[in-house]
């Protein structure tokens, strides 16, 4: 058979391309009487009519009858015979009707292609050596037909082999772009333009299951609309690809999936006819290896975001430890925390465990210094409630919560995490952004962990300051040791113009000791430590200078004033101390015009003075 010559080549139909044939060869055949005014017929190899062209005669619908029942019999005997057969039909009037009939062989001569019939009026039908000129004619004008159809499908068929190879060509380009890719945003355009390049008439969307900030207007979140006929949530939700056809169009839905989960759907929609099934393989693999990309660039990111989260763990950890006081670290921490951030406002609460309210230790504006708020306040008091952190995403929308933070500051973004140490809430921290929905849950996560060394710096700080208080500090009477006081008096001596010195000695303390007993010699001290104190400003200095002898200096204070001080501390202590007792003082001073500034000095002359009254009847006041 001629359907041989191209080998696996489809063949035309052959039907179509025999009735075109004879067409073709009638109209070339129209100078024969007998075709352009009779009926050329073919048929099969059954002898069944497939194709008819008729002439003139045809117009009278006798004849033209006739006509036809004499081919149909010249068919069926051609058919049979498998050689020419002719037929004549005489007429009451003018010339008979004639048929012959010819069949046409393929090129290999095993098989019988058609059989052409002719049939006409005359006296004799057509003869075989006309039949034989006309099949191969005809033949001639089908083998045309057939080799041009034949080339038309092979050109195709290249084509499309060609498109073919273009695809995989692209699809792996794509495939090794996507895998270069280390960037999530740069994973969904490479996505877009392969998807643009691989189907150019479809409209294709990207919806991911996942947040993510795209400019591209076609990568869209993932939207679950519950219902049996949403396609993507069906692809996303089984893992598989699923397809529908609907008023001519296919819709397609893919999951992107990789080793870890499904992260979105490759949704395309075209026009049916230019849908091929064979894409839908293809289809899934990219959609497979888009997901595998975009994992392995989420992977990538996260990582990256880890290491610059420890990157800034680190620094914060390492200013805030470069203080030691608490103040400082406050003001650090909230510097830091606004730069980490990209925040307007921070303010860092310390909770006072005495008046179990919360202080404002640093804060940007200026409206919120050193605030007091009650425990069960705003944010810092959920908080403090829940141990645990918060974020609000528009206070302006839902502001349930009292803030002054948010309100003074025109504040509606928050993210706020408690500041625990030894399992105690001992502070909070506020970071706040005028923008709606500015904090996403990384910044959450992140103020938790950063909120965490936070603590730890405010405890190395306070150990840090105990330690120096106990270093500095009397453990019996509260009051400063000596050593502090002499380094105070030694600072003072260089920046202070002058300054007074008043030494204070509890009369008979051996006698206090021996007869009550060296525990209520130790509440003595303390009682007269305690009027030692009530006695003196903030800013002058109490210490315990050794044994029962207390210290006081003075700074900017000369003796005269000294004087009065000194002897309200002596009435105090005779009037205040249980068991009663008594106490000598010393006052002493030194200006800046004095030949020699020292403390030994000072402490010596008002040590003399002390003397003095010692040997003067005790329960008064000298000055040296």
């Amino acid at each position: 058979m001629i359907r041989k010559w191209l080998g696996e080549v489809e063949a035309p139909p052959l039907e179509e391309l025999l009735e075109a044939s004879l067409v073709a060869w009638a109209a070339e055949a129209a100078q024969l009487e007998m075709v352009s005014r009779g009926i050329c017929m073919l048929g099969d190899a059954d002898g069944q009519a497939i194709a008819l062209q008729q002439g003139e005669l045809c117009a009278d619908p006798v004849i033209g009858a006739r006509l036809r029942e004499l081919l149909a019999k010249s068919l069926g005997e051609a058919a049979a015979s498998g050689q020419y057969t002719a037929a004549h039909l005489p007429m009451e009037e003018g010339p008979g009707l004639v048929a012959a009939a010819r069949p046409i062989y393929a090129a290999d001569g095993a098989a019988m292609l058609c059989i052409l019939a002719i049939a006409a009026r005359g006296e004799a039908p057509p003869s075989s050596d006309l039949m034989t000129a006309a099949a191969l004619h005809f033949r001639s004008r089908f083998d045309q037909r057939y080799t041009e159809a034949l080339l038309q499908r092979l050109l195709a068929r290249q084509s499309h082999a060609e498109r073919a190879t273009e695809r995989e060509a692209a699809l792996f380009d794509s495939t090794k772009r996507l895998h270069d890719q280390i960037n999530v945003t740069s994973v969904l355009r490479e996505l877009v333009i392969t998807l643009e390049t691989l189907y150019p008439d479809a409209h294709v969307d990207l919806l991911l299951s996942q947040d993510h900030a795209n400019a591209d207007a076609r990568v869209k979140p993932l939207v679950f609309k519950h219902g049996a006929n949403d396609l993507c949530a069906r692809a996303f939700v089984e893992g598989r690809a699923v397809t529908e056809a609907a008023d001519g169009q296919t819709h397609v839905a893919v999951p992107m999936t990789g080793k870890q989960a499904v992260y979105g759907v490759i949704r395309l929609v075209c026009e049916t006819p230019l849908w091929e099934r064979a894409w839908l393989p293809e289809f899934q693999m990219l959609a497979n290896t888009a997901g595998s990309a975009f994992e392995n660039a989420k992977l990538y990111e996260q990582s990256n975001l880890l290491i610059s989260e420890l990157q800034l763990i680190n620094e914060l950890t390492k200013r805030l430890n470069q203080s030691l006081r608490l103040s400082e670290i406050f003001k650090l921490a909230t510097t830091d925390l606004l730069q980490i951030f990209e925040a307007d406002y921070c303010c860092l609460l310390q909770f006072d465990k005495k008046t179990e309210q919360f202080v404002v230790m640093s804060a940007n504006h200026p409206g919120l210094d050193s605030d007091l708020f009650p425990k069960d306040y705003g944010f810092c008091g959920t908080v403090y409630q829940t141990r645990e952190p918060l974020i609000v995403s528009d206070y302006a929308e839902k502001n349930t919560v009292p803030s002054k933070l948010m309100q003074l500051t025109g504040s509606r973004s928050l993210i706020a995490s408690p500041i625990v140490v030894n399992s105690d809430v001992v502070g909070v921290i506020l970071v706040s952004h005028r923008s709606a929905n500015f904090f996403s849950y990384d910044n959450y996560k992140l103020l938790q962990v950063l909120s965490t060394h936070v603590g730890l710096a405010i405890t190395n700080a306070s150990l840090h300051a105990e330690v120096r208080r106990m270093v500095i500090t009397d453990n019996l009477t509260g009051l400063h040791a000596r050593h502090y006081l002499n380094e105070r008096i030694q600072e003072k001596q260089r920046s202070d113009p002058s300054g007074s010195l008043i030494l204070v000695d509890i009369d008979h303390f051996k006698r206090i000791n021996d007869t009550y007993g060296h525990q209520v010699g130790d509440e003595i001290l303390i009682q007269v430590g305690r009027i030692v104190r009530a006695c003196i400003r903030e800013t002058d200095i109490a210490a315990r200078w050794g044994g029962e002898e207390l210290a006081v200096y003075l700074p900017r204070v000369r003796t005269d004033q000294g004087y009065r001080i000194a002897e309200r501390i002596r009435s105090q202590v005779e009037a205040q101390t249980s068991p009663t007792v008594t106490s000598s003082c010393g006052v002493s001073e030194w200006t800046f015009e004095d030949d020699k500034i020292s403390v030994e000095s000072l402490f010596y002359r008002a040590d003399m003075a002390l003397y003095e009254a010692k040997n003067n009847g005790r329960n008064r006041v000298f000055v040296g």
